[in-house]
């Protein structure tokens, strides 16, 4: 049986958990992770409930020792990994250069930048062990620079105009480097057979009270005029945003696509 690997996937709202049920409708066993267990132990025990092949693990990306020994609990019980999707991630307030706390701000780029990178690390020998493995970072429109809504130089875009002028977020730049980090390691692993790519799965409401950020599970639906701008045009395939990073596993890609599903 295939394995993946979701990492932050410890809050039933949240997009990880979605992922790894996504995963686990297409005969993945999948492996829960949270920076504690007793966060992603309840969670597997459901999927197992219901049917599906699923365990909990605790992996914290700011301790290196928690990331080592996870990953010496993945090979001493599959021997192999198939699937790691780098989910994980940290967005604090942010306010402009002058006045963001620099603490906080290291805090964000070891968690989304370094933590994914350490988690990687550790697990990319189980990946290679596989003989096809795949990894998908979950990304941000807001780590690009042409994203029409959240990307760099059009921000705030369409969709965020309606806020008014608010500095660019430290979460954004972290998915910039999040992003140049897939590149890098889709260049450096494709003779390992190992096929990296990014998600964007857009705005999503993750966490009790955050529907006006779209239902859960669900992108907001945009591709509406705003002026004089014309509407976005839909994927042919809408996916929900755990499916979608699902769909970079399960269904063929480009090495390192960086991919953005507007609906």
């Amino acid at each position: 049986m295939r394995t993946a690997l979701i990492t932050g996937s410890g809050r039933r709202e949240g997009l990880g958990f979605e992922t790894a049920r996504q995963l686990a409708a297409e005969g993945f066993h999948v492996i829960l992770s949270a920076r504690r267990f007793e966060q992603a132990e309840p969670l597997a025990a459901d999927l197992v409930e219901e049917g599906f092949d699923a365990s909990a693990l605790e992996l914290d990306l700011l301790d290196r020792a928690s990331v080592t020994a996870a990953a010496r609990q993945v090979e001493e019980r599959f021997g192999r990994l198939d699937a790691l999707i780098n989910n994980a991630a940290m967005m604090m307030a942010s306010p402009t250069v002058a006045d963001k706390d620099l603490d906080e701000l290291m805090l964000e780029f070891q968690t989304n930048v370094v933590g994914t990178w350490s988690v990687t690390q550790q697990m990319l020998p189980l990946l290679v062990a596989g003989g096809h493995g795949r990894i998908v970072n979950v990304s941000s429109g807001a780590g690009s620079f042409w994203d029409p809504d959240y990307g760099l130089v059009n921000y705030p875009g369409f969709e965020m105009d309606r806020f008014g002028e608010m500095p660019i977020t430290a979460y954004a730049l972290t998915k910039t480097a999040l992003n140049g980090l897939t590149i890098k390691m889709a260049k450096e692993l494709k003779d390992a057979n190992v096929l990296v790519n990014a998600v964007c799965p857009g705005v999503t409401a993750t966490r009790p009270g955050s529907e006006g950020m779209g239902p859960p599970g669900r992108r907001q639906r945009r591709g509406r005029r705003l002026g004089r701008h014309p509407a976005r045009p839909r994927p042919h395939r809408p996916l929900l945003p755990g499916r979608q990073a699902a769909a970079l596993v399960t269904e063929p890609s480009p090495n390192h696509l960086l991919a953005h599903h507007s609906q």
